[in-house]
């Protein structure tokens, strides 16, 4: 490569002219940047991102340094409620059976017994003026706990049971409270035809005790409320939080129905055991759908309670499976 310097070239004279060179330009690394800026630059694929700071501030995602956070936070108080409810476990002491509670027995009943009062008063008080009524309703209560002692022998049964008649004659109920307080208002009662049907309801009461559904459904909603409100803060928006409650009140409302059908099957079972027609619990079902009034109520899907449609088709199942032979349920009930 030539030098630089002088050199000659000739001009058109035909005489030889020597002209200098000038030196090449120098540049240094400043200038060298500054060309640089603006042209496309190779990067490799293994060499390092350029950081959330490096991007330009179109191509970062918007809201990305809010939503990380926040859906840690969420995921975090999911993990809590969840955790915490599988912690809560404890033995039935009559079924044996494992179950998501954290109340103790004795928990459970002092919480029935704080909330008989402003239950009593909400219907009215007992029915004071019908001391006959009063005694069909201990006599029938009585013998059906006979009977659950009988179904779970070798466990000693731990609830209190009472049974009481309720002055309302508006409201078609029956209801037991956490420990074994259980309550039939009049308006059910006098609709009801024979001693067995106040066997069944008195019978899917005892069921609701039995298997401690009040406790278990203080944890789900425990649950319930820590998974919603983690919901509310991922999605960080109102209409985040009007889904979080619906999903909540669906998730609650699932567990309402299978605990309304385990307590039917139950009390199939502990009423035919105390001698009654289990068939009886058919009719009962029928007198529900009759006092709900027929076509206005609501569809299953948004109800706690299945319908009593359905209910009756599962207990004409439970009934066919405890007696395929109807004859030998003829000869032992005693209606």
């Amino acid at each position: 490569m030539p030098q630089s310097g002088p050199y000659a070239r000739q001009s058109r004279a035909g005489r030889r002219v020597i002209v200098s060179r000038p030196p090449p330009r120098q540049m240094d690394i400043a200038q060298l940047g500054s060309m640089m800026r603006g042209q496309p630059r190779q990067v490799s694929m293994l060499g390092s991102r350029p950081s959330s700071r490096q991007m330009p501030q179109m191509m970062r995602p918007r809201g990305m340094s809010k939503i990380a956070p926040r859906l840690i936070i969420a995921l975090v108080l999911a993990l809590v409620a969840i955790v915490g409810y599988m912690n809560k476990s404890s033995i039935n002491p009559l079924t044996g059976e494992k179950q998501h509670i954290s109340l103790t027995p004795d928990q459970e009943i002092q919480l029935g017994f704080q909330a008989a009062p402003q239950l009593i008063a909400q219907h009215h008080g007992v029915a004071r003026s019908n001391p006959q009524g009063q005694a069909i309703v201990e006599q029938v209560g009585k013998k059906l706990v006979g009977a659950m002692q009988e179904l779970h022998a070798g466990h000693e049964n731990i609830w209190p049971f009472s049974f009481t008649l309720l002055e309302d004659d508006n409201v078609v109920n029956a209801f037991a409270l956490p420990g074994g307080n259980t309550y039939i208002t009049e308006a059910l009662y006098n609709r009801l035809e024979t001693e067995g049907q106040l066997a069944g309801v008195f019978g899917h009461e005892i069921g609701h005790v039995v298997h401690r559904h009040g406790a278990q459904r203080i944890a789900k909603q425990e649950l319930t409320q820590g998974l919603t409100g983690a919901a509310v803060i991922a999605g960080g928006s109102q209409q985040s939080a009007q889904f979080a409650a619906m999903l909540g009140n669906l998730i609650n409302m699932k567990y309402g129905r299978g605990d309304e059908l385990e307590s039917d099957m139950y009390g199939v079972e502990i009423m035919a055991k105390a001698g009654y027609d289990p068939r009886s619990m058919v009719r009962v079902m029928e007198i529900l759908a009759e006092s709900s009034g027929g076509g206005s109520r609501p569809p299953e899907f948004a109800s706690t309670h299945p319908n009593p449609e359905n209910r009756i088709q599962r207990i004409r199942e439970k009934i066919k499976e405890l007696y395929p032979d109807e004859r030998v349920l003829d000869a032992m009930v005693q209606e």
